[in-house]
């Protein structure tokens, strides 16, 4: 038999009619519940309490919360909380979708009502065998539970029929928790999925700052990198020159200053030339210097870079657009150890390292004559190829929230990319290499009105030139540059000058409103270059 209704009673007054004190139990089991959710939104602590209370203060017993797994197949449903069951009671609370009275409301989203299970033949008495319910009548109350307008589960319980309360009374109730179960378990969902990406978000930068290669300032662990790093510090105690070959925006400056720090000339002057980017006419002042009155305008004597550098390292970059009658000069001052100024007759010796870097075939530039062989074979004694960023695109995600950080303390911006984005700039070409990759990162931390980009809020910061159709092929990660005991270089072409196509030139040209240093850096091209190639598409060539 029930117990008396006294017992169920709160503190308060014994003479208050019955219906009285059943809105009295009503509103301590909403108080309670509420003051659960306030404290902690753990489904497994607020919804098992509230089962309990269900059962102290109104009777309903042996409640559940049968949760719909969508991804089984086929989707099945298990008991997920619950109160008054046993272990091996719970185990048994599997149910099919539209198996039984709980699978009915999983099916249809409607609540039942079975007034007496022992005539509702859609009571499967799963759970509890009838033989350990009371032999009073006994009811059963399903009632769906909601997320985002979906059903996800089932609030369920036993009733005693003979209680003096009425079943729509508890059927109202009943939906008021069915929904706060619902809203609870959303939130939890919420709250898991921003804290896996949180997670994921710090475990990629504890990856960018652990990586190995963050030495010397160069991001990255992918082997084809670490090759080339390991070759770079066998030889940076020589006095070898070194030949940095690889495509334009690879990162052939980082290489070089990392060749000098990790020599023993790190505490003399690195100097960094670029030869594309200074006029001819210019060039042979720069490098060697000038004395006064050498040409008009030099008021005084200049010390050109070399001598700058004495002691120290020299790099000069893109050294295949230097014309030839400097590469004359050139050689002779690495053979002879010493330079003569421009306008001057004095020689004055000089003791550098040379490091040079190009993205050309040298070799090819040698036989069609706009090369010196000679000076070819002085500066490229050990050649290292740099891998382009196709050829490690393990290290895309680590260089793109490298470069976020960076802009984003550069900028005050507060900008995040998702791991969705991350996943499509891995699977971007670069045409450009990291050169490319670091300006649309800083192009869209400034332009973004997102904090979280998504793939999509990052595809209009995508170039969308064509991607070059057919890439230079890759040497095997661990293909040697060197041949073993010779010196030999073995040097491959790795970018066709005219590999970008017209429409491509152009719509970067368009992009950046007409500037072409900007569309030269983002295609990862010097200024001349850009210019060079525009014109020879322009005429068909």
């Amino acid at each position: 038999m029930p117990p008396p209704l006294t017992a169920l009673s709160p503190p308060g007054d014994p003479g208050a009619a019955p219906e009285v004190q059943w809105r009295a139990q009503e509103l301590l089991l909403m108080r309670e519940v509420m003051r659960l959710i306030g404290k902690s939104l753990a489904p497994g602590v607020v919804l098992r309490e509230m089962l309990h209370l269900m059962s102290e203060l109104l009777g309903l017993n042996r409640g559940r919360i049968v949760l719909l797994d969508a991804d089984a197949e086929p989707p099945t449903a298990r008991i997920g909380h619950a109160y008054g069951l046993t272990q091996a009671e719970v185990a048994r609370g599997v149910y099919a979708v539209g198996e039984g009275v709980t699978g009915r409301v999983l099916a249809t989203g409607q609540p039942i009502l079975v007034q007496d299970i022992d005539a509702e033949p859609l009571f499967l008495a799963r759970c509890v065998q009838r033989a350990q319910l009371p032999p009073d009548t006994v009811a059963f109350m399903a009632l769906p539970i909601e997320v985002n307008h979906h059903t996800v589960g089932v609030l369920a319980c036993h009733r005693i029929r003979s209680r003096r309360r009425h079943l729509n009374d508890d059927m109202a109730l009943l939906q008021i928790l069915a929904t706060l179960v619902g809203q609870i378990l959303q939130l939890h969902s919420l709250l898991q999925e921003k804290t896996r990406d949180l997670e994921a978000r710090n475990a990629l930068l504890a990856h960018a700052l652990d990586a190995a290669a963050v030495r010397y300032g160069i991001i990255g662990n992918a082997s084809a990198l670490l090759q080339a790093l390991h070759e770079l510090e066998r030889v940076s105690h020589s006095q070898a020159s070194v030949l940095l070959l690889g495509e334009s925006g690879t990162g052939k400056e980082l290489f070089a200053r990392a060749l000098h720090l990790s020599s023993q000339r790190r505490d003399a002057p690195f100097i960094k030339v670029n030869c594309a980017a200074i006029p001819d006419s210019l060039l042979e002042s720069e490098l060697f210097g000038y004395e006064r009155g050498a040409f008009t305008g030099a008021a005084s004597a200049r010390a050109g870079w070399f001598e700058q550098a004495d002691g120290g390292t020299i790099f000069l970059d893109e050294i295949g657009d230097m014309p030839l009658a400097m590469q004359t000069k050139l050689l002779r001052t690495l053979q002879e150890g010493t330079v003569v100024r421009l306008g001057g007759k004095r020689e004055t010796r000089v003791d550098v390292r040379l490091v040079t870097a190009t993205h050309r075939d040298l070799e090819a530039e040698v036989a069609r004559g706009n090369f010196r062989q000679d000076l070819y074979y002085r500066i490229s004694v050990v050649p290292i190829r740099l891998p382009s960023l196709r050829e490690r695109r393990e290290d895309i995600r680590t260089l793109a929230l490298h470069f976020v950080n960076r802009a984003n303390q550069a900028n005050q911006r507060n900008v995040h990319l998702t791991p969705a984005a991350l996943a499509r700039l891995e699977a971007h070409p670069w045409p450009g290499n990291i050169r490319e990759l670091g300006n649309v990162i800083e192009r869209l931390v400034l332009l973004t009105d997102s904090t979280q980009v998504s793939p999509a809020e990052l595809e209009r910061f995508l170039p969308r030139g064509k991607a070059d159709a057919n890439p230079p092929p890759a040497l095997p990660p661990h293909a040697p540059t060197m041949a073993a005991g010779s010196g030999a270089p073995l040097v491959r072409a790795y970018l066709p000058a005219d590999s970008h196509p017209l429409d491509e030139l152009q719509q970067m040209l368009a992009l950046h409103r007409g500037n072409q240093s900007r569309a030269a850096q983002a295609l990862g091209l010097t200024v001349r270059q850009f210019g060079y190639r525009l014109k020879k598409a322009q005429r068909g060539e």
